[in-house]
């Protein structure tokens, strides 16, 4: 370690910072997960443990998250939307900081409500993607 640190402190060129990272460990695959449905409903509720990066996909049903009681073991969370009609909920927990700028609507506009006052050392939810004739609403659980 001692030597990796040194060289990525003394790289003067990208080169030389690239090999120092090099042997570092990649991404976990299994903190990517993609939930799709043509239709009907997507639905994940009680204590499921949300991945890294989550991709919901559904052309025409209603797809509900609620992660208020969910097992959360990284502090930014990404969850991209790829919806066509039908409408969208998520419950983030209550200390939650939510990030919907890079979310494109089509017809109707997202439903979200900041919290006044927010708790520190909760989780990040960035929400991108595109949402075709739905509507996603985002809330903050109680508790």
């Amino acid at each position: 370690m001692d030597r990796r640190l040194h060289q990525v402190l003394t790289a003067t060129t990208h080169s030389e910072l690239v090999q120092a990272l090099a042997s570092l460990p990649g991404e976990n695959a299994d903190t990517i997960s993609t939930i799709a449905a043509v239709s009907g409903r997507i639905r994940r509720r009680g204590a499921w443990r949300v991945p890294r990066i989550l991709k919901v996909e559904s052309a025409l049903g209603r797809v509900h998250l609620d992660l208020s009681r969910a097992v959360i073991e990284h502090p930014v969370i990404d969850i991209e939307m790829r919806l066509g009609t039908g409408r969208a909920s998520i419950t983030v927990p209550r200390d939650a900081i939510v990030d919907i700028e890079h979310l494109h609507t089509g017809w109707k506009d997202t439903f979200y409500k900041p919290r006044r006052r927010s708790h520190p050392g909760g989780p990040t939810i960035r929400i991108s993607g595109t949402m075709g004739m739905g509507r996603l609403r985002i809330r903050h659980a109680w508790r």
